[in-house]
């Protein structure tokens, strides 16, 4: 009995031994979509870096096959679809393109929720930690971040006050944007980017409501003579949300390990150094391509910003509303927990 039991152990550690061993030696490849140019800052700056740093820690065992400008097809509103089909394997998407479906994530793009992309970054992460599950069932959450603050870019007049927005038709990129510029008396025109530069060369626009980094990826600068940002010290207008998501199928596939150094890359550390990057480099070198093209940029005098300000408070109301319509509770105590936490971390931020 003795000689078949050793033959028996030593079967069962030479079977684990092996499925360690054929752990050790998978290898993945990654299909990676997202919306902006393959030279984009975000695929320069923020997603290249983050897949290389994984890459080069799992010794070549994760790859990544990048399909930038919606190569694999689909609209940037179908980006987080794709990721839960498996379509792709990770999205970067802008979960406002998808009209209402994301109303938890909408919170952060309220008018005059945040100071910083990097504050905002990090306390959108731990709210939808919290509270986000049912809007991204299917998805495994990597980083959520902010852009850096829209701000509004016109043709030929500059806005310094809200006398300014009279009947001007301003480019807008999701309904709260709209309301926002319907409020203080534009005329929004909700479109994608890539035909604004040309619906701004033939008098289609008279300005757009976008941050500079998209700005700069579709040269906007030379359609353009002004541009107006919020006072100095004070909220931004506003910020679009956006997340680096993966299939959750395809991310509990992986093996231990796989999954460690990813989570070592991901959540609410990469959601502050997306934050912080476009707080800062985009925003620099945004305002210096606008300067170097003669464009003027303009700052709220505060007085002003507090009349803007106190025009959008009727929009917080409305997101709550359209929250509760959607089956959610307590819409004021998540809009106030979700500030709480902006505030939370605006002291942490680096500017």
């Amino acid at each position: 009995m003795v000689k078949p039991l050793r033959t028996t152990l030593a079967a069962l550690c030479m079977g684990a031994s092996l499925t360690a061993l054929a752990a050790q030696e998978t290898k993945v490849t990654l299909k990676v979509h997202h919306f902006m140019p393959h030279d984009s800052f975000t695929q320069r700056e923020f997603i290249q870096p983050w897949a290389d740093r994984i890459s080069q820690e799992s010794g070549g065992r994760i790859r990544f096959h990048f399909f930038p400008a919606m190569q694999l097809g689909g609209k940037p509103a179908q980006l987080l679809d794709q990721a839960r089909d498996g379509t792709a394997d990770i999205v970067w998407a802008l979960p406002g393109y998808a009209s209402g479906r994301y109303p938890l994530t909408g919170v952060f793009e309220l008018p005059f929720m945040n100071r910083s992309a990097e504050a905002g970054s990090q306390a959108m992460w731990d709210f939808l930690q919290a509270h986000g599950q049912r809007e991204y069932q299917g998805v495994h959450l990597l980083a959520t971040h902010l852009t850096d603050s829209v701000l509004l870019h016109t043709r030929k007049q500059p806005i310094r006050s809200m006398a300014d927005f009279a009947g001007l038709r301003l480019r807008t990129a999701n309904p709260v944007q709209s309301r926002l510029i319907e409020l203080f008396g534009g005329a929004p025109q909700a479109m994608p980017i890539n035909p604004v530069p040309a619906a701004l060369a033939r008098g289609l626009l008279d300005g757009a409501a976008v941050p500079w980094d998209v700005v700069t990826s579709v040269k906007l600068q030379e359609r353009v003579q002004h541009h107006t940002e919020t006072a100095e010290g004070m909220p931004k207008l506003m910020h679009a949300a956006l997340v680096l998501a993966m299939n959750q199928a395809r991310y509990d596939s992986l093996p231990e390990d796989l999954r460690r150094i990813i989570d070592a890359n991901s959540g609410r550390a990469l959601s502050a150094h997306a934050g912080r990057l476009w707080d800062t480099r985009v925003v620099d070198t945004g305002r210096e391509l606008a300067r170097q093209r003669g464009n003027q940029i303009h700052f709220l005098a505060p007085e002003e910003q507090q009349r803007w300000m106190d025009a959008a408070r009727s929009l917080d109301g409305e997101w709550v509303s359209e929250l509760e319509s959607k089956g959610y509770r307590d819409g004021a105590g998540l809009l106030r927990e979700a500030r709480q936490r902006v505030s939370q971390y605006s002291g942490q931020a680096a500017r």
